[in-house]
């Protein structure tokens, strides 16, 4: 719904005020469809969330004129006060709405203008209030928009960034209105994105062919004595966390979401990680996975404490925004040693040539970085993708719901990948997705017959490579289900192939360093796990159990006790970190710590049983899991 008040024909001079004023006008995204699902919850929340819009516009010295509908319109005499108080009001209504179930979460579009205005009985009327309602409806939910007028008066007063986003034709009003979307995030601070050049004179024509003969030959000299000027505060090699890899490393940060809609976080982040795993396929650069670089989503960040922190040179950062069918994608690249930028690019592209971007900005980047493939090491890096931009879509939705680890999460995910399936069924990487919702049901205990769908994993894992003998995905998920079935040579050739196709794959290694110890091979898979961790130094505290398990069984305690004390630190609530924590101090002697890891897994589950896991473990080697599962028994773990 959209606000727009009509000044009236029969209003006298002597009746009217008139000046310039700065309007903002908001309104509620999909305002009908909440009151059709709920009429007396929406009330409530629009009261609520009313209340709280006119005290910030108040707070900024505004004035609240109308509230019909869902719509505010108010006015402020300062366009900076008008600005303040709309980034305030959409902070605290995000506060709000995460209280909230995605479905009731009230989103509201606020536009604001600088225009002149009739004043009569406290009312506005005039162009200057049809504007900021057009304004308002260009914003996106939980967004900000502004006129040409406002950005000109606020952009040296505020911390914030902005994206133009062109002219647009208002009815009723002779000239376009140039709009500017503020963006929030901090790292976006001062930056003004996709401003337009101004045009030349007729005047100046006649310079515009001599100036640019004289800039180009500056730029040249400029290219040859002093690449890229655009500098950023270097790196430190002496900081770096880990010793930088001999190959050109990089990290790619998690792309910014600038739809304005919290729900479109997958199709960014999903992003993210297709180019990650693209460019983890070449074995001549090295890559951190993505559980790494997520960690730094929605922070502000400078890209020399990244490279830091990482251990990396190379850091790719950049932002999408997804208007239905539409993707406007930017990429940058740095040498954070150098202090530089490589390259840059925007892309506005159907949503259906996505895989076309993603290649286009691998293969950019390894030519920044001076890498040249083979011509079977660019097949194997290029997936084949989605034929339906729809199935894609889902697949991402999918592998978004999935990582939550519920089951009702996962129970959507698996819809997900099978509508996904439904649109494209020659899509190879939808087949791998449905195929993990199977496994972590096994995961989630939520199986009715581990064995069935260890079974189903299987024959989906299959289907895909028969489409795309090259999908790495594929691979992983044969190998550990092989090893879990105490199949250990057959899982770990799988997992060799997977490897093979993306070295980088943090999980991919992590995944075989237990395999490894698993088929009674620890002193290789401490080396193998040691890799994954390099390769994700953030990990998830199942690495970093494995790990200890591993340096348990070739009895290094000292390094078992220091990274199984990490991951129960990491994960206090994990199961499987305190009993593992438990047998280590066990086989090394320790069984003050061993019996208080004993009780800590009781705690968790009263009902533990070791005969029962060890029932179903797969270690290879017969008198090292009888070891292993004694040093519970010796701790005071029930049978």
């Amino acid at each position: 719904m959209h606000y727009a008040l009509l000044m009236g024909c029969c209003m006298t001079e002597k009746a009217t005020q008139r000046k310039l004023t700065a309007i903002l006008s908001a309104d509620v995204k999909g305002y009908s469809k909440l009151m059709g699902d709920d009429d007396e919850s929406t009330v409530n929340t629009i009261t609520t969330y009313r209340k709280i819009i006119a005290g910030l516009i108040q707070k900024h010295q505004g004035r609240v004129v109308d509230t019909p509908g869902d719509n505010i319109l108010a006015e402020f005499s300062s366009a900076l006060n008008a600005v303040n108080s709309a980034v305030e009001i959409q902070s605290q209504l995000k506060t709000e709405n995460d209280k909230l179930p995605d479905n009731r979460r009230m989103l509201f579009r606020i536009g604001i203008n600088l225009g002149d205005i009739l004043h009569k009985d406290n009312r506005i009327y005039g162009d200057g209030v049809n504007v900021a309602a057009r304004i308002e409806s260009l914003a996106d939910p939980g967004g900000i928009c502004i006129s040409r007028g406002v950005f000109d008066q606020i952009k040296k007063r505020v911390r914030h960034g902005f994206e133009y986003l062109g002219e647009h034709k208002v009815k009723n009003i002779s000239e376009p209105v140039r709009i500017y979307r503020i963006l929030l995030s901090p790292k976006y601070e001062g930056k003004i994105i996709g401003e337009p050049v101004r045009r030349p004179t007729k005047l100046q024509k006649r310079y515009v062919v001599t100036i640019a003969i004289l800039l180009i030959c500056g730029a040249a000299l400029l290219w040859i004595f002093y690449p890229l000027q655009v500098r950023i505060e270097p790196a430190s090699i002496e900081k770096m966390a880990f010793p930088l890899p001999e190959k050109p490393s990089i990290a790619v940060l998690p792309f910014d979401n600038l739809s304005g809609d919290p729900n479109q976080e997958f199709f960014s982040d999903g992003l993210t990680e297709e180019i990650i795993t693209t460019l983890a396929k070449s074995p001549k650069i090295f890559v951190i996975a993505r559980n790494s670089t997520d960690t730094y989503k929605n922070i502000s960040i400078k890209v020399q404490e990244v490279s830091e922190e990482l251990g990396v040179r190379y850091v790719l950062e950049g932002s999408v925004r997804k208007d239905v069918n539409k993707t406007r994608i930017t990429v940058q690249l740095i040498d954070t040693i150098k202090g530089h930028h490589l390259w840059a690019e925007r892309y506005d592209r159907d949503v259906k040539d996505i895989f076309a971007v993603q290649e286009d900005i691998a293969k950019k980047i390894l030519t920044a970085l001076e890498v040249n493939l083979t011509e079977g090491e660019q097949a194997s890096m290029m997936a084949k993708g989605a034929n339906n931009s729809e199935a894609y879509i889902k697949v991402l939705q999918s592998t978004y719901y999935r990582r939550r680890l519920n089951a009702e999460d996962n129970s959507k995910a698996r819809r997900l990948a099978e509508e996904a399936i439904t649109l494209d069924p020659e899509y190879a990487f939808a087949y791998t997705t449905l195929s993990r919702t199977h496994v972590v049901d096994v995961w989630l205990r939520t199986s009715k017959s581990a064995k069935e769908s260890f079974e189903t994993a299987i024959e989906l894992a299959n289907r895909a490579l028969s489409l795309d003998d090259f999908l790495a995905d594929a691979y992983d998920i044969l190998g550990n289900i092989f090893v879990l079935k105490k199949k250990h040579d057959e899982g770990i050739r799988h997992l060799e192939r997977a490897i093979e196709l993306e070295p980088n794959g943090a999980d991919f290694q992590a995944h075989m360093g237990m395999a490894l110890y698993l088929s009674d091979r620890s002193q290789e898979a401490v080396q193998v796990l040691l890799k994954a961790i390099r390769l994700n130094p953030n990990p998830p505290s199942w690495y970093l159990h494995n790990l200890a398990v591993a340096y348990n069984f070739v009895e290094n305690y000292d390094e078992a006790i220091f990274w199984g004390e990490k991951a129960v630190k990491l994960n206090p609530k994990s199961l499987l970190g305190h009993y593992i924590l438990c047998a280590i101090y066990s086989s090394a002697g320790l069984m003050d710590s061993a019996k208080r890891e004993a009780l800590e897994v009781l705690k968790i589950n009263p009902n533990f049983s070791v005969a029962k896991i060890e029932k179903t473990n797969p270690l290879k080697n017969e008198s090292i899991k009888k070891r292993y599962f004694d040093s519970l028994r010796e701790a005071g773990l029930p049978e």
